[in-house]
């Protein structure tokens, strides 16, 4: 797909003026700015996933504007709010776990906007498991690790932030996410607004921030929660 047009979908999603705390250029109504090498990666990995699609479904988008819009688009929201460019004390490391990641959306499009994180994509289904290594091997994404197994199984230590987006078993798969954010650390769903309420009430450990509002969705928000020390 063409990086310029990958770039137009995606400007709503980058628009400086979404962000909560002011940025030096934000009254300019300005966006911020995804690179040459950055637009290329997610070129390529829309290709893998169309290529891969058919044989192990994927995702049920099959347009690849939509795929820009409903994935990256979403994707790249939470990361701009998790890792924004006008704050100086960006991390120079941190690390980061997708649960139930999938296709790879939000933990991919998360590192390729912020490569400091070190990124471990949990996957349970194992031919999935199989795509989010190539995907990682075809852009040359570094510290990537791709955990081939449930949650509840994953052996490493908690991590700074966890991810999880629209999961079929939302009631069971948080708590279990929550148990592998750090204290201290963040949880950042990609939810229905539907779902903040309940998601509050299963998370007695965790500080909410206001939901955001995904543009161009009429129903999905980001939440980020913090966990207690």
């Amino acid at each position: 797909m063409d990086p310029a047009r990958i770039a137009e979908l995606l400007q709503p999603f980058l628009a400086l003026s979404i962000l909560p705390e002011p940025c030096h250029s934000e009254q300019s109504g300005e966006s911020a700015v995804l690179s040459p090498t950055q637009l290329q990666n997610i070129s390529t990995y829309i290709d893998l996933l169309l290529r891969w699609n058919p044989r192990i479904n994927l995702t049920a988008i099959r347009q690849p504007e939509e795929i820009v819009t409903r994935h990256f688009g979403e994707s790249l929201f939470a990361a701009r709010h998790l890792f924004p460019q006008c704050r100086p004390e960006r991390p120079r490391s941190c690390t980061a776990i997708d649960v139930g990641s999938g296709a790879g959306f939000p933990g991919i499009p998360i590192k390729i906007w912020a490569p400091e994180i070190d990124l471990t994509l949990i996957e349970s289904n194992q031919k999935k498991a199989t795509f989010l290594r190539e995907v990682t091997r075809t852009i040359t994404l570094t510290n990537v690790n791709v955990f081939p197994g449930r949650a509840e199984d994953y052996p490493s230590p908690p991590a700074d932030l966890v991810t999880l987006r629209a999961v079929d078993r939302f009631e069971t798969s948080l708590p279990v996410a929550t148990g592998l954010v750090a204290p201290g650390g963040r949880l950042a769903l990609l939810i229905s607004e539907l779902q903040v309420s309940r998601g509050k009430e299963l998370t007695p450990t965790l500080a909410w921030e206001v939901p955001r509002p995904i543009p161009h969705s009429s129903s999905c928000v980001l939440a980020i929660a913090v966990r207690k020390p």
